[in-house]
């Protein structure tokens, strides 16, 4: 089962809707996922559930046993400040080091309201995989001025269509 993660806390997310498409492309393609959203993390997880509390959040422990569980992981990734959101740091920094990630493999797919489409975004989350021994698929789609690029939460733009059915099928051979 492919693991979806909703690389943000915030309510309502574009990342959530294009989750939420992501997945129904791999259903298209028969394949089981599960979408994670980080806005369900417990609320105090930085305070109850990292460096020495770690194991001691029972929230947090269920979350990071599903995402234990994954073989294969696409992570939507909003640009945040020219990077990704702070969130995603810190659920990365809760997972057990380096158990969890090493040796999985992972797309990422960045969106933005901006040109670059998270480009730096996903350049700084494949250099954090990297030191954490996960694979990372190489198309890595940039979908720039996303809100311009959808309509009633459809995303609009056939080549950002394309460019995620194509990774899918490369997520699945990878």
């Amino acid at each position: 089962m492919i693991k979806i993660i909703v690389g943000t806390n915030r309510k309502n997310s574009v990342s959530k809707t294009i989750a939420e498409l992501y997945q129904s492309i791999l259903t298209e393609k028969g394949v089981a996922s599960e979408i994670l959203e980080l806005e369900h993390l417990p609320a105090d997880f930085t305070a109850t559930a990292l460096y020495e509390n770690n194991g001691k959040n029972p929230g947090y422990n269920a979350f990071h046993d599903r995402v234990k569980e994954g073989k294969k992981f696409v992570f939507i990734v909003a640009e945040y400040n020219g990077s990704f959101p702070g969130i995603l740091k810190t659920f990365i920094d809760g997972m057990t080091y380096p158990n969890t990630f090493r040796n999985k493999k992972c797309a990422l797919v960045g969106i933005s309201s901006g040109i670059g489409g998270g480009g730096i975004a996903l350049s700084h989350l494949t250099d954090i995989f990297h030191y954490l021994g996960m694979h990372v698929l190489a198309l890595k789609p940039k979908l720039a001025k996303i809100e311009q690029n959808m309509s009633d939460n459809l995303l609009t733009n056939r080549l950002y269509v394309e460019l995620l059915h194509t990774q899918a099928d490369m997520l699945l051979e990878f």
